[in-house]
């Protein structure tokens, strides 16, 4: 599988690495093999899985002559956070349309945290209450700005396009590499899953390795038939940008569980403050609160569960966010 084929512009430290947990393995009865594939070490401005999906993107935008990136995400957006850093380094102009789809009207959630970083990166904020149709305001900015003599690029929100997925068929191979390099069987592999991009990715680029790797994503808003449907969707689309035949990506390569949202996206739970605090107590590393927490709280809880059987190597993919803690302080007061 040639991916060279494919535009792409450099923005993350790669390969991220893959590492055992070795402490949290124990700490959880030392029945499963913890792995994590640090995702949250891409380096574009504080990293996360949006960076890579951002690679393919900016490219397709640079080769469409685009000088502005538009893009859509809640407040505390990590995949806001990281295309106004993706725009600043290609010298382009970034419009961030954002809405208050979480919920939370605290001040630490409006202005720190991922809010900062889009300031001090350059980005023009434009805030929508929630229930707002967010890509309609998209279109209707770029509308605006081509009038003004500009060349906008949109981006769906998190990236989540068969462009941007590619990302992760990229990282689908880098991590089959990595675990061939180390002797590694991966059973599993585990992650957040939201706008559906990355969980698409990686099935698309799996399946057509022929990894023999389930994939699980721990949805962090929609219902599990939801989410599956989309991500099914996208895997399709993705497979089929790739050039690969009709029907490679099929209904069980999808796997979705929605029992740890809570309340809904980026309302805290108990289950991802326990998983925030065991990670970084145990491992010194930092998940984020909306996303990689909760999936954190789902694989902990299947491995309280034993529903892994014994002895199987399980690989968590962090997407990264950690900035978004600071948004969240009373949560973890």
């Amino acid at each position: 599988m040639n991916l060279g084929r494919f535009p792409r512009v450099r923005l993350g430290h790669g390969p991220t690495p893959l590492e055992p947990l070795e402490r949290l393995s124990r700490h959880l009865g030392g029945k499963v093999n913890i792995w994590v594939k640090r995702d949250d070490c891409t380096g574009l401005a504080t990293g996360g899985n949006k960076t890579r999906k951002l690679e393919y993107l900016l490219a397709d935008a640079l080769a469409q002559g685009a000088d502005t990136l538009i893009t859509m995400g809640a407040t505390q957006s990590n995949h806001a956070r990281q295309t106004a850093a993706a725009a600043a380094k290609a010298g382009l102009a970034c419009h961030l349309m954002l809405d208050s789809r979480a919920g939370v009207a605290t001040d630490a959630y409006k202005h720190s945290g991922n809010m900062l970083l889009n300031g001090l990166l350059g980005a023009q904020v434009h805030h929508f209450p929630a229930g707002t149709d967010m890509p309609a305001q998209m279109l209707d900015l770029a509308e605006r700005l081509k009038t003004e003599g500009r060349k906008p690029y949109v981006i769906p929100g998190g990236g989540s396009n068969p462009v941007g997925a590619m990302g992760y068929v990229n990282a689908a191979l880098e991590l089959v590499a990595q675990a061939s390099a180390l002797d590694l069987r991966i059973d599993h592999l585990v992650h957040a899953t939201g706008s559906s991009g990355t969980q698409a990715g990686l099935v698309a680029g799996l399946v057509a390795l022929n990894a023999g790797i389930p994939v699980l994503g721990f949805t962090v808003r929609q219902t599990r038939e939801v989410q599956e449907g989309a991500v099914l969707a996208l895997a399709e689309a993705t497979a089929q940008h790739m050039g690969l035949p009709a029907g490679t990506v099929r209904p069980e390569h999808v796997a979705a569980d929605s029992h740890y949202v809570g309340q809904g996206y980026g309302v805290p739970t108990q289950g991802m403050v326990e998983a925030v605090r065991m990670l970084a107590e145990q491992e010194g590393i930092l998940l984020d609160p909306v996303y990689s927490g909760k999936a954190m709280a789902g694989l902990i809880d299947y491995i309280r569960q034993g529903r892994f059987t014994q002895g199987a190597n399980v690989v968590f993919l962090h997407t990264g966010g950690s900035v978004g803690l600071f948004g969240y302080p009373d949560a973890f007061s």
